[in-house]
């Protein structure tokens, strides 16, 4: 008999000490996920979509489910979730499976990192309030970001919590995929896998969290062979190191035909995390310094040396327009570099205005009122406009169809400045192309993101770069504020303790 089960999803990574909140019109638009999408949209929007939901569809739709598509929303990473836009969505994912009748299962696709203005722990409480809508005996998946912060609410409400094993998250979709065949297999059983659950004692910068390097990739191998023979599904979660809350981390989430295996399983992968701690640090440069630096090596590059604007990653709750690099980039005089992206409405709207090939002054980015940032002041030539539509067909995005509004290639000198209205990480070529700038013919490419844009840049790159001009994501989570961790929690790898008594 086909089974029915309700999909959903609610996705957001919060940086609590981000400057702006995630307000509904933020879910509407979508960012770089897809818009809030309802009913029958979600599978027809999410089917072949690198998201969770993607991938959940398509097993569905192999295993002949009966799926009951209730809402799927996202929004680009930012400070918390506004109350309003939490329980609007919220009591439309609950009521949505209330209204559903008799169901077999609930799969849903979350990030793990929510922090909403009132519930700290944003996926704990969504998830309690479906469980209390189905019951006990209904069995709950979810696909979740290797990013998430994954609290015990979480795992006592749900059946099987599933992890992405990619930062680049290039597996997205195949995690939705892996968290369904687990809600399959639990459905047939008719009870739940017996579970184990681990919290690692230090913080990770996300900077150096890339799986398709060490010592990331050597964990990541680890927790998919641990995978068989009783064991059904392993996770280790990074966690998002910029949410002040208690259950702020890395963990470990096991599941098995019992209690020995999942503790097992779990405990092989707490071991290596602990063994790997000295080396989850890296390199990073001051802005001028690493404009030099890549000048330097471009001088006899064959391919363009990529530099991480990484502490205004809008993946991680930056707003994409602080200017430190795009000041060192002018300040040397840099030739053939491009950076991307600029989210100025403003600025955009300006070059629009002006027109193609118009010299126009203003000042750009810089007013998110981060510390030791302002706008920059300078006179540009509008190179080139654009709706701001197109398909960002990378690994990363996969396809999807991004809308950055208003947009621009700006240049002052030979530095070429993508300048959006809306938001998106820049992690896919498509993101230079669209406005004119062919990436592979630049010396230099400043992308404001920490790792996902390795998934399309890693292959045109000389080398990459890590710079550190102001941003809200400090590499090291030890410069954070935090005031509520939980105590003892090393705020960097071997980094100082958390003390709640002498916190900020």
């Amino acid at each position: 008999m086909s089974k029915r089960v309700a999909l959903a999803g609610f996705l957001h990574e919060t940086n609590t000490f981000a400057p702006t909140k995630a307000r509904m019109e933020d879910f509407v638009q979508g960012g770089g996920y897809m818009p809030l999408v309802r009913g029958a949209a979600v599978l027809e929007r999410g089917r072949d979509i690198n998201l969770g939901i993607g991938g959940a569809v398509r097993f569905g739709e192999s295993a002949g489910w009966e799926m009951v598509p209730i809402l799927w929303a996202g929004a680009i990473p930012s400070a918390h979730v506004s109350r309003d836009a939490y329980e609007s969505i919220t009591a439309d994912i609950i009521s949505g499976i209330a209204a559903a009748g008799p169901l077999d299962g609930v799969l849903i696709d979350l990030h793990g990192a929510m922090v909403a203005e009132h519930e700290d722990d944003g996926e704990g409480a969504l998830l309690r309030r479906v469980r209390e809508t189905v019951g006990p005996d209904v069995p709950i998946a979810a696909s979740l970001d290797l990013h998430g912060n994954i609290t015990e609410a979480m795992g006592e409400a749900a059946d099987v919590l599933v992890g992405f094993r990619t930062y680049p998250h290039v597996d997205m979709a195949d995690t939705g995929y892996r968290a369904a065949t687990q809600l399959d297999a639990l459905m047939a059983r008719g009870a739940p896998f017996a579970k184990a659950f681990r919290r690692l004692p230090f913080l990770v910068p996300i900077a150096w969290q890339s799986t398709r390097a060490e010592p990331a990739k050597g964990i990541y191998d680890l927790v998919a062979g641990l995978e068989g023979g009783g064991v059904a599904s392993t996770s280790f979660f990074f966690g998002f190191p910029a949410a002040d809350f208690p259950g702020c981390g890395p963990t470990v989430v096991c599941y098995a035909d019992g209690p020995t295996r999942a503790e097992a399983a779990a405990d092989r992968i707490e071991q290596a995390v602990l063994d790997a701690e000295p080396a989850l640090a890296g390199e990073t440069f001051e802005p001028e310094a690493g404009v030099i630096e890549a000048m330097r090596i471009a001088r006899t590059a064959t391919k363009p040396v990529v530099i991480a604007d990484t502490q205004d990653n809008p993946g991680a709750g930056g707003d994409s327009n602080t200017t430190g690099m795009l000041r060192a980039l002018v300040a040397q005089n840099a030739q053939r570099a491009a950076l991307g992206n600029m989210v100025d409405p403003r600025a955009a709207a300006a070059a629009h205005a002006a027109g193609q090939g118009a010299e126009i002054t203003l000042a750009l980015g810089g007013f998110s009122g981060i510390a030791g940032d302002a706008p920059f002041e300078g006179s540009f030539t509008v190179e080139t406009l654009s709706d701001g539509k197109l398909v960002a067909n990378g690994p990363f995005y996969g396809g999807a169809p991004l809308d950055m509004g208003p947009s621009a290639c700006l240049r002052i000198g030979d530095v070429r400045v993508v300048v959006t209205t809306h938001k998106a990480q820049m992690a896919d070529r498509e993101m230079y192309r669209f406005v004119g700038i062919e990436p592979e013919a630049q010396a230099i490419l400043v992308n404001k993101s920490s790792v996902h844009f390795r998934a399309d840049f890693d292959g045109i790159a000389e080398t990459i770069l890590t710079c550190t001009a102001p941003g809200p994501m400090p590499v090291s989570p030890a410069s954070l504020p935090f005031t509520n961790l939980a105590p003892g929690m090393r705020l960097e790898p071997l980094g100082p303790v958390f003390d709640p008594k002498t916190a900020a």
